[in-house]
């Protein structure tokens, strides 16, 4: 199951039905569980811990140094990867830049051919990650969000969940959950076909409705709405996305609604 041109390091940790491929490399701190494939060419190094059942493909890069000019390669930080995620051919994923931080990858995630995963991002769970997105140092994703291809996303921004990112678009606002967003900064509406396909009721896609038109249609600036959204019950879903655009106006703020599209 391990190629005889593989080169695994001492003190590596392999767990069963494990199969590596010719020519990767395997520091002497990565752990890998059970029923894993690795492919071809690639590099897994300093302290990386990888789930049961992931298929990486070739040429796959893994826990390398930040791209971080204030990076000190003495840091001990770490990658931590959840189960059954597809990492296909030349994706790169970044460790922590800080001591003892980590950059973390849930379960069941797809990322294609040439992503990027800056250090100490966080994907959440069942996350679509297309061709050639590239995302910055702290961003985190949040569960079941769809990254199109070439699309970019500046550091320390978050990306909520149920979204939809059009590809070659880019990002340096905060995206609040279930929306539509493209270009540059900017939401299109609601993500209505992903909302239906994960499963949420008619009541809470037309709570989710109402309440980006509060944020977004009223009038009121993102400060008002969000004190006028108090005054209202919402459903659990719906008061996601307030509560995101809550958090989000202390930091980068959010995308903004680009007038004329329709919901």
């Amino acid at each position: 199951m391990i190629h005889p041109t593989a080169i695994i390091g001492c003190g590596a940790r392999i767990a069963a039905n494990v199969e590596i491929g010719p020519h990767s490399v395997i520091g002497g701190a990565v752990t890998i569980a059970d029923d894993c494939v690795i492919g071809a060419n690639v590099v897994i190094e300093g302290e990386v811990s990888i789930g049961r059942g992931n298929r990486i493909g070739h040429g796959a890069m893994i826990g390398g140094e930040p791209q971080d000019l204030s990076f000190s390669p003495t840091t001990l930080s770490r990658v931590e990867i959840g189960e059954r995620n597809i990492i296909r051919e030349q994706c790169t994923i970044h460790r922590g830049t800080t001591a003892d931080s980590a950059t973390k990858i849930g379960d069941e995630n797809f990322l294609m051919v040439n992503a990027h995963v800056g250090h100490n991002c966080v994907i959440g769970n069942n996350v679509i990650i297309a061709n050639d997105v590239l995302l910055g140092g702290y961003v985190t994703v949040d569960d079941q969000a769809f990254l199109g291809g070439g699309s970019v996303f500046h550091q320390n921004m978050r990306v909520g969940r149920l979204i939809i990112a059009q590809g070659s678009s880019a990002f340096s606002k905060d995206i609040p959950p279930f929306v539509i967003a493209a270009e540059r900064n900017y939401v299109f509406g609601l993500n209505a076909i992903g909302l239906r396909r994960a499963g949420l009721s008619r009541e809470e896609r037309d709570e989710i409705k109402r309440a980006f038109k509060l944020i977004y249609l009223s009038g009121l600036n993102t400060r008002q709405a969000l004190e006028k959204s108090r005054e209202s019950e919402w459903t659990k879903a719906a008061h996601e996305f307030l509560r995101f655009v809550s958090d989000a106006i202390t930091k980068r703020g959010i995308c903004p609604l680009k007038r004329g599209a329709a919901l």
